[in-house]
């Protein structure tokens, strides 16, 4: 396809743009360069920025709807220019907040693409915690090239592990902002099966930040994520242009959710 400029106000947001599924991570890169470009903000400020759009009558799943659609784009970008599209399905490890959530959302839009996807929730209850996360685990039992599976302890994603190299990408979508100290279960272990995975070649793409990497400082928790390419929303995030975030969140992608300017101004 030819190449996808640089977005502009009245181009479309994520969701209702039917061409970012087809594009390739340049013309991604290239789409969204201008949002890259903007004033970096802490974790803290996203989350008032959040919080204050939802107030001016942006509903929150409808920005759940965006991030998720800017990273399936995202990441069958990566799967399709690696090769990867017909090794085997695409692993989503979803935790059970909003990030996790926005990984449900991503997961459903590659699904709908035809493209096999295993969604796993991380947690020890058989919901995700949040409203918007759980509509959107709902959505996608009725998708027939979706496999939705819950991992509550270790021996779960030990399982998940056997043959982890055969998957298209994995996508941690785990934890967002808020991490301190070390992980606890099931979460560590399903960031241990994302470094065997990372370890066996497969590409590895987050959400918002790597888990246990610090969206404000940068600093890690342990163990942590080292990821291909992290896709952020809004603005760059003050962390991730660490020297320690910026080489465990590897390439950056910003991308707009429809949070508007005067949402930044808290």
């Amino acid at each position: 396809m030819g190449t996808i400029a640089a977005r502009t106000a009245a181009d479309p947001l994520p969701a209702d743009d039917p061409a970012l599924m087809t594009a390739s991570l340049r013309e991604l890169v290239q789409r969204w360069s201008a949002f890259k470009d903007r004033a970096p903000m802490s974790g803290e400020a996203m989350t008032g920025a959040d919080r204050r759009a939802q107030a001016l009558g942006v509903p929150g799943g409808r920005l759940m709807e965006h991030a998720g659609t800017a990273l399936a784009a995202a990441v069958r970008a990566v799967a399709e220019g690696q090769g990867r599209l017909a090794l085997g399905p695409i692993l989503v490890l979803c935790g059970p907040g909003n990030n996790g959530g926005d990984g449900l959302v991503a997961a459903r839009r590659l699904a709908r693409m035809g493209l096999p996807v295993v969604a796993v929730l991380v947690s020890a209850d058989n919901r995700p915690g949040t409203p918007d996360a759980s509509r959107n685990w709902d959505r996608l039992a009725g998708e027939p090239t979706a496999t939705r599976i819950q991992a509550s302890v270790p021996r779960d994603l030990g399982i998940l592990a056997q043959g982890i190299e055969k998957a298209a990408v994995v996508v941690d979508a785990l934890l967002g902002t808020g991490v301190h100290g070390a992980l606890r279960e099931p979460i560590r272990s399903a960031v241990e099966l994302i470094l065997r995975a990372r370890d066996a070649g497969v590409p590895i793409v987050a959400v918002d930040t790597p888990t246990a990497v610090d969206l404000t400082s940068g600093e890690p928790s342990d163990p942590v994520v080292r990821a291909d390419l992290t896709v952020t929303f809004h603005r760059p995030k003050t962390g991730l242009l660490t020297k320690r975030g910026a080489a465990l969140a590897g390439r950056i992608l910003v991308a707009p959710i429809g949070i508007p300017t005067e949402a930044d101004r808290g």
